[in-house]
């Protein structure tokens, strides 16, 4: 993928992380930076189908999960509907521009993120495995967009791998400190307005034992889980305004949680 995709080597090792996470990706950039390919190429490598879904305005959760249509069936002549798969029904699905769309709409993916199915008409029906969603948004355009939900957003994460107790314990303690009332870091609570929640410290743990795999290794260390933080907590921590106002972003906060919070 490198070959495909130049000095974007960081994206590509975290996609491929999520991937053997069993988790999602949500990447944030402007328009005209390769992430359609980038996905393109990811479901090239691995063999899987792809799919691609430009969230707008006036898309309907119907254009994402399916729809009913009414079919006449060529002996009995007699009218049935027939459920007609939507563009979720895939591997690897591309959700471009995701906050385009109304939170109706966004919520839609959240059953297929989470459950691995969708239900419609009250039929569950199954979705392909693996399962692997990366959405997009424009960091920059705020006009005309609808900011994620905490809750689809704690669905994006960014099998057995080992990892000591010790490291278990320092991810949930790194997750609690994002919490300014639990936390003893000056920054987080000076200028963290929500911390992560508990899916948090499983998303960590999950992303630091996949970096570990693809390193060759079969134990997770430290440097997994910090190289991780980032990527797994930058979207699930909300800065206040006084941190927006001191122009302090969530990277700076994160390092300064990194650098005090140690391991036993």
């Amino acid at each position: 993928m490198s070959k495909v995709i130049i000095g974007q080597d960081a994206v590509i090792e975290s996609l491929i992380i999520c991937l053997l996470a069993g988790g999602h990706a949500l990447v944030e950039g402007v328009p005209g930076l390769g992430k359609t390919l980038l996905v393109k190429s990811l479901a090239q490598a691995t063999d899987m189908e792809f799919r691609r879904v430009q969230f707008t305005p006036d898309l309907m959760p119907s254009d994402i999960v399916g729809t009913e249509i009414l079919e006449e069936d060529s002996v009995t002549r007699q009218r049935v509907f027939r459920f007609q798969r939507g563009p979720v029904f895939t591997q690897v699905l591309l959700a471009d521009e995701i906050n385009r769309a109304p939170p109706k709409t966004q919520s839609a993916l959240l059953e297929a993120m989470q459950e691995r199915s969708v239900t419609f008409a009250g039929q569950t029906h199954r979705l392909p495995q693996p399962f692997f969603v990366l959405a997009t948004q424009n960091p920059i355009e705020q006009a005309g967009t609808y900011p994620l939900p905490e809750a689809q957003l704690d669905r994006f994460l960014l099998r057995d791998i080992e990892i000591g107790e010790h490291l278990l314990r320092y991810a949930t303690r790194l997750v609690r400190a994002t919490r300014p009332q639990d936390s003893m870091v000056a920054s987080v609570k000076k200028h963290v307005g929500w911390g992560a929640g508990p899916r948090a410290g499983q998303a960590l743990v999950l992303a630091a034992k996949a970096r570990a795999l693809m390193h060759g290794r079969l134990a997770a260390t430290r440097d997994d889980i910090g190289a991780m933080l980032l990527p797994v907590l930058a979207h699930r921590v909300l800065r206040n305004f006084e941190a927006e106002a001191d122009g302090v972003a969530i990277a700076d906060i994160l390092l300064a949680l990194h650098s005090e919070i140690r391991v036993d």
